[in-house]
C-alpha cells in the first residue's frame, strides 16, 4: 500500500527550505551580500569566470638545502669546541659541511659522536684521516623540503588573506611548485611582491672596526660581511654596510608588525615576543652608542646607533617607505620569513570580459540542456513527467545551496558538472518510471505497480549513483584545481539528485495517487 511516513514529509520540506535559504545570497546584488554573515554566503566565482590572476611559484631548493647546511657549520663549530675538539677547515663544500679533526683515531670518533648528538638526522662521516663530512640523506631532504612546502604554503595563505583577496586558490603542484589563482585581483604586480618576498628579518652590529672601502676591495674579515643598503646616498650611489656575521636577534621572535607614521614619514613599527624581547633588551643595553643593522632579504633597511636600552621589546624601522611600502612591509612581517625564496615560473592574467563570455555560454548551454530534458520527460511520461521537471528544479536549488554552504567555487567545470547532474537527475526517475510500465504490463494494479517502480529500482538507481561518486571521489583526491571544481560538483549533484527523485518525486507521485484512486498508470 502506497504510504509516505509522516517524518519522511518533515525531512523533505526541512531540506527543501534549507535549500531555499542558503541558495538566496546568489539571486541577490552585490550590496546586500556583502552585509550577510560569513557562513551565509552565494557561490564564489572561479579565475576562469571572474577573471584575476594565475601564478606558478617554485622553491629554490638548492637555496633552501644551502641556508640549511650553512645553519649547521655554526652548530657544528659549537659542539666541537664544547668537546675541547681540535679542527680546522670547517666550512661548506659540495652540499655538504666539512673539517678536519686534527688528533688521533679516539678524537675522530669522539667528533663524529659529538656532532651525531646535535645534529641527528644528518648523515656523519670521518675517515681514517679525519675528514669529517655531514650530509643530508634523501630521506632528510624529503622531510626538509616537505616542511619547507608547508610553511611556505601557509604563509601566502596568510599575505594573501591580508591582501583582501576573496577565495583564492592556494595549491601545491608536485614536490616545489604552488599554483595561486586569485580571482578578481586588479593589481597583479602587487600580489606578486607581496607574495614572493621572502621576509627573512634579522638584527646585527656594524663592524665599526672594518671600513666600507676595504670591504668593497675584498677585504672583508672572517666574522664580517658586506651588505648593500636599501636607501641610496644623496647622488643616488647605492649605499654599502659592513656587518657582522652574527645574528643578535632573529625575526623568528616578531610577533606584531605596523604601519605608522613618524615625524610624518611613513615608518614600520614592530614588537617581539618575551624571549625576543629579552634579547633585544640586553643587545641594546650592552652595546650603547654602536650601530645595529635592521637586515631585510640581505640587504640593510637602516643602521640606527643605539641611543640607550630598549627593554620594551619594539622598535621602527624607518627607511624612506612610501605608504604603500611600508603597508606591504608590515603585512609581509607580520605572515612570517618564507623558508627560502621562490620564482615565479608563469603569470597569466584572465580578463573580466572573457569570464562575462564563459558565463555566458555556460548558462546558455545548461539553459538549453534543461529545456531539453523538461521537454522529452513531459513528452515521455507526462503527468509523472512533470513531477520528474519539478524534482529536477528542486534538485537544481539544492544543487546550488548545497555548493554555497561548502563554500565551492564555481568555474568551468563545475558548470559542467551542474549541466551533467540535470541529466542524471532525471535518470533515476526514468528507471522508475520505466519499471512501472513493466509492472503494469506483468498484470499488476496502478498503486501496486507505483509501489513496486520506486522499491524495485532503489537498488539500480543506488548502484549506478554509487559507482558515479567513487569515481568523482577518485577525481577530486588524484586531481587537483579545475578537476576537483568538477569532482565536487558531480558529487554533490549525485546526492541531490538521489534524494529528489527517491524522496520528493515518490511524495508527489504518493500524493497524487492516494488522492486521484486512478484506474491507468499516466506514463
Amino acid at each position: 500500500m502506497l504510504y509516505f511516513q509522516k517524518w519522511k514529509i518533515a525531512v523533505v520540506a526541512f531540506v527543501l527550505a534549507a535549500g531555499m535559504v542558503f541558495a538566496a545570497p546568489n539571486l541577490m546584488n552585490r550590496d546586500k551580500r556583502d552585509a550577510l554573515p560569513d557562513w551565509w554566503q552565494p557561490l564564489s566565482l572561479g579565475l576562469d569566470l571572474q577573471g584575476g590572476s594565475h601564478l606558478l611559484l617554485e622553491l629554490n631548493t638548492g637555496e633552501l638545502l644551502r641556508d640549511r647546511l650553512d645553519g649547521l657549520v655554526d652548530v657544528v663549530r659549537g659542539a666541537l669546541r664544547t668537546e675541547r675538539m681540535r679542527y680546522t677547515g670547517l666550512g661548506v663544500k659540495n652540499e655538504a659541511v666539512v673539517a678536519t679533526i686534527l688528533g688521533a683515531e679516539a678524537e675522530h670518533t669522539a667528533a663524529r659522536r659529538a656532532v651525531r648528538n646535535v645534529i641527528p638526522n644528518a648523515d656523519v662521516e670521518v675517515d681514517d684521516g679525519g675528514h669529517l663530512r655531514i650530509s643530508y640523506g634523501e630521506e632528510a631532504r624529503r622531510e626538509i623540503l616537505e616542511g619547507a612546502l608547508s610553511t611556505t604554503l601557509e604563509i601566502i595563505r596568510k599575505r594573501i588573506d591580508e591582501l583582501g583577496t576573496r577565495e583564492p586558490s592556494i595549491q601545491r603542484q608536485g614536490s616545489n611548485r604552488i599554483v595561486v589563482q586569485l580571482p578578481g585581483v586588479s593589481d597583479p604586480k602587487r600580489a606578486r611582491e607581496v607574495i614572493g618576498k621572502t621576509a627573512r628579518m634579522t638584527f646585527h652590529l656594524l663592524d665599526a672596526e672594518t671600513a666600507v672601502e676595504d670591504a668593497l676591495k675584498g677585504r672583508v674579515p672572517p666574522g664580517s660581511m658586506l651588505l648593500e643598503g636599501m636607501e641610496t646616498g644623496p647622488q643616488g650611489q647605492k649605499r654599502y654596510y659592513v656587518v657582522r656575521k652574527k645574528v643578535e636577534v632573529a625575526g623568528e621572535h616578531l610577533v606584531d608588525s605596523q604601519p605608522t607614521f613618524d615625524q610624518g614619514h611613513a615608518v614600520v613599527s614592530f614588537r617581539f615576543d618575551a624571549v625576543g624581547g629579552r634579547v633585544f633588551g640586553k643587545v641594546t643595553q650592552d652595546n650603547v652608542g654602536r650601530n645595529l643593522a635592521i637586515v631585510l632579504d640581505n640587504k640593510v633597511v637602516s643602521a640606527p646607533t643605539i641611543r640607550g636600552a630598549i627593554m620594551q621589546g619594539s622598535g621602527v624601522i624607518t627607511g624612506g617607505f612610501t605608504v604603500q611600502g611600508a603597508n606591504d612591509l608590515a603585512l609581509v612581517l607580520r605572515s612570517g620569513a618564507l623558508p627560502t625564496s621562490i620564482t615565479f615560473l608563469e603569470e597569466r592574467s584572465v580578463g573580466p570580459s572573457l569570464g562575462a563570455d564563459s558565463i555566458r555560454a555556460g548558462m546558455i548551454a545548461s539553459l538549453v540542456g534543461l529545456a531539453l530534458v523538461i521537454g522529452f520527460m513531459v513528452l515521455a511520461y507526462g503527468l509523472f513527467g512533470v513531477f520528474a521537471n519539478i524534482a529536477l528544479i528542486i534538485n537544481i536549488i539544492l544543487l546550488i545551496g548545497g555548493l554555497s554552504v561548502v563554500g565551492a567555487t564555481l568555474t568551468l567545470p563545475g558548470i559542467a558538472g551542474i549541466a551533467l547532474t540535470m541529466g542524471m537527475a532525471v535518470d533515476a526517475n526514468v528507471l522508475i518510471f520505466e519499471r512501472m510500465r513493466e509492472e503494469v504490463r506483468n498484470g499488476r494494479s496502478v498503486l501496486s505497480a507505483i509501489e513496486a517502480g520506486f522499491s524495485r529500482a532503489f537498488a539500480t538507481i543506488l548502484d549506478a549513483n554509487v559507482t558515479t561518486l567513487v569515481a568523482a571521489m577518485l577525481l577530486y583526491h588524484f586531481g587537483s584545481g579545475p578537476v576537483r571544481g568538477f569532482a565536487v560538483t558531480l558529487g554533490l549533484g549525485i546526492l541531490t539528485s538521489m534524494f529528489s527523485a527517491v524522496m520528493v518525486t515518490r511524495l508527489m507521485v504518493v500524493t497524487w495517487a492516494r488522492r486521484a484512486r486512478p484506474t491507468a498508470l499516466p506514463v
